[in-house]
């Protein structure tokens, strides 16, 4: 196409001397070597003034583009819609059940627009618009409207018409975003990038899918789920510019505990009633949440018997405890998958204290029986060697992800030029490098591969992280007088007072380098396998504590002791029932 535009055009540039011209969206020839553009614009012949002397016109700018009959006004809001209608979809192809998508996804997003006054209600608020072309031929005026691709299930009701609207190709008549993007920016209630996250965890919990968030969030940045670069999924009569990209772009990744915070609040503002119950049959219970991070993380299932105890003593198998409701007072969405490896952390600090002492000492004294038994130190080379080499490959898709879009925001017609400039200039030197480097692109392992729920791979097969000890014995238990008690003796925790100030924050920077290296090291394992910081593990650590040595501390016993005194007073109780 540049090649016909410009074929008449032999001059050389003035900078590199190279005869290799483009011509950019605005008109302008540019040079394809070093990029310099110049004052020359591309010509058009109006073939109706063909032998006028005024035949040829220099098209130095644009004409901006009418507004026609059949183009109609696109509320932010349905910008969001168009983008939770995607994500649901996303999610139903990795698995997700049908009525996810057709059902509650969109009664949830009809709750909140009604709940936020924007649709479905007598008085609705004064939201943001821009304006959509149509590209289809005009229509009579009996023909109903067609509705477009970006209504979902129904689409949200106009306000107000006395808006300045935003065309698709960015400009308005003054060539300026929309006067209602500052007013949707600074309202509290109305829909982010993070809440559409937050409103897919919430559905997900409705329908009791065993995608926790910390599996939502590895999808979205596997970019199996639709988040980033989401202008690129909108279709190209929908353009935005201006203040109003500011709603859809996105610069990083979002938080675990961000999209929960934003997930309690949407379920406040909707006034959704009590989520369906967390059963044992349901794969968000602690009990199989557990066993699959104990595959996760090659500890013997064994273990999982200990970790039962935990679980049924921390009272964290009440259905009311694990069941979401926003109407109490105080609603409390739990973290499951958090709290599962705080079980299992808690779980391990039982059987082998994890104090950088006893759990050598144990491992050493199972090293010289003759059956072969679950030792912590081997476990701790093997799964070592593998969490380096997966932060490795973590580290290297990092760096080849690509975080400029395909088609970027423009944010003001000043800018325009320059944006699109920087975008020749990024994809000619990425080519040429790529040339140097590689003739193949290299794309994303995270992408080319099928999705897996689990980050390590553990066996005899080819290409697994390493030798699997789930089926390992394991022996922590000594025996004595009859009396059959845990090896470990004591058992360790940091403060577990609460803080008196609701503004008081996190502490695990201050206690982190006092804490024992091979808890830390638990810690950061479960962390990088939930994708969260080692805080937030640390922290549900501490609430199992709580809640466990609140509880059971008296029931549950492990030493000798304990059990001791226990034998003891059965004897005697079975003897004043005899009597």
């Amino acid at each position: 196409m540049d090649e016909e535009l410009t074929a008449e055009y032999s001059e050389p540039c003035g900078q590199c001397a190279a005869v290799d011209w483009g011509v950019s969206d605005g008109g302008h020839f540019f040079c394809k070597n070093c990029h310099n553009v110049i004052e020359k614009t591309k010509e058009v012949f109006d073939e109706s003034t063909l032998h006028s002397k005024n035949s040829r016109i220099s098209a130095l700018k644009k004409s901006k583009r009418k507004r026609e009959e059949d183009d109609r006004e696109w509320m932010v809001c349905e910008g969001f819609q168009f983008i939770l209608k995607h994500q649901a979809k996303a999610l139903v192809s990795l698995g997700v059940c049908m009525k996810f998508e057709t059902e509650v996804v969109w009664n949830f997003w009809k709750r909140y627009l009604q709940s936020t006054r924007q649709a479905f209600t007598e008085t609705p608020v004064y939201t943001p618009r821009f304006t959509v072309y149509s590209k289809k031929k005009k229509k009579s005026e009996s023909e109903p409207d067609i509705q477009s691709e970006l209504s979902y299930h129904g689409s949200s009701e106009a306000t107000s018409d006395n808006s300045g609207a935003l065309s698709c190709s960015g400009y308005t008549s003054e060539g300026q975003s929309s006067l209602e993007s500052a007013l949707y920016r600074h309202s509290f209630p109305l829909m982010t990038m993070p809440r559409t996250l937050a409103l897919c965890h919430l559905a997900l919990l409705w329908v009791r899918e065993a995608i926790t968030l910390t599996d939502l969030l590895r999808l979205v940045s596997e970019r199996r789920v639709p988040y980033i670069d989401i202008q690129d999924v909108f279709p190209q009569e929908m353009r935005l510019f201006g203040r109003d990209v500011e709603f859809f772009r996105v610069r990083k990744l979002p938080l675990y505990s961000v999209i929960h915070r934003e997930a309690l609040l949407l379920a406040k503002i909707m006034k959704l009633p009590s989520f369906p119950t967390v059963s044992q049959d349901c794969l968000l219970h602690p009990l199989p949440l557990t066993v699959r991070y104990l595959l996760e993380a090659n500890l013997p299932d064994a273990l999982h018997v200990w970790v039962h105890k935990v679980i049924k003593g921390a009272g964290m198998d009440d259905d009311s405890y694990l069941t979401f409701d926003p109407n109490r007072e105080s609603p409390h969405l739990v973290c499951y998958e958090i709290e599962a490896v705080a079980v299992i952390i808690v779980t391990m600090k039982l059987l082998f204290k994890l104090d950088d002492h006893v759990e050598w000492k144990i491992s050493e004294a199972a090293q010289k029986k003759k059956k072969e038994v679950f030792r912590l130190n081997r476990w701790f080379e093997i799964v070592q060697s593998a969490l380096e080499k997966a932060r490795q490959n973590e580290e290297r898709e990092e760096a080849l992800r690509k975080w400029k879009p395909t088609n970027p925001f423009i944010t003001s017609l000043g800018r325009k030029h320059l944006i699109m400039k920087k975008r020749r200039v990024a994809d000619f030197l990425e080519h040429r490098f790529r040339r140097l480097s590689d003739p193949a692109p290299e794309q994303l392992p995270s992408t080319t591969k099928p999705h897996s729920s689990f980050r390590f791979s553990w066996g005899n097969e080819e290409g697994s992280d390493g030798p699997s000890m789930y089926n390992s014995r394991l022996d922590c238990i000594f025996s004595k007088d009859g009396v059959r008690y845990l090896a470990n003796q004591k058992y360790w925790h940091p403060e577990l007072r609460l803080c008196v100030s609701k503004s008081c924050g996190d502490h695990f920077p201050e206690v982190e380098p006092w804490l024992p290296r091979m808890y830390s090291w638990v810690l950061d394992l479960f962390s990088f396998i939930l994708g969260v910081r080692q805080a937030e593990v640390h922290k549900a650590v501490l609430d199992v504590e709580r809640r466990f040595l609140r509880r059971s501390h008296s029931a549950f016993k492990w030493t000798y002791k304990s059990l001791q005194n226990e034998k003891v007073k059965s004897k005697k109780k079975k003897k004043s029932i005899s009597s």
